[in-house]
């Protein structure tokens, strides 16, 4: 009776900390967002997302005030169309600006949002039309290059 009254407390320690990793895993991937908060929506049109994917995080000033809902191509721009869901009881004007920034080492993308001047807030379903796009690693790396390569050779010198 002992015996098996043992294997139960291990079994449910065991099945506690198996729930827990996949708690963690799964909200480090940002898979998992326990938010119970009221949000709004607005849409902003990029030329370029590089890596944005939804559930990325919305943050201004290093803080999550939302998050990415939905990422769409708009065939009549040829833009891709970001829809975000912002926290209610987070206002910003309407000419805020958004940028798509990159954190860490491993290079997970989210998206900044600056605040503007204007004093009119941003309400549900306005578009946000001041962005900035992702930068893209390859596109540096060969104006780096075409730039090297249009330069003139630099005359030698003899001694």
């Amino acid at each position: 009776m002992q015996r098996s009254k043992n294997d139960v407390w291990v079994g449910m320690f065991v099945l506690l900390g198996a729930v827990a990793i996949l708690f963690l895993a799964l909200q480090s991937a940002n898979l998992l967002s326990l938010n119970f908060q009221k949000t709004y929506m607005v849409t902003a049109k990029f030329d370029n997302i590089g890596g944005l994917k939804p559930k990325a995080a919305v943050k201004s000033a290093g803080v999550v005030v939302g998050r990415v809902e939905d990422i769409a191509f708009d065939d009549k721009s040829f833009q891709a169309r970001v829809t975000l869901a912002l926290e209610d009881r987070y206002v910003f004007p309407k000419d805020s600006s958004l940028k798509i920034l990159t954190s860490g080492l491993l290079g997970d993308q989210y998206l900044g949002i600056e605040a503007g001047a204007d004093d009119k807030n941003l309400a549900k379903g306005d578009v946000i039309s001041s962005t900035q796009s992702a930068v893209v690693l390859e596109n540096l790396i060969s104006q780096f290059l075409y730039s090297k390569a249009a330069e003139p050779a630099a005359p030698e010198t003899s001694k």
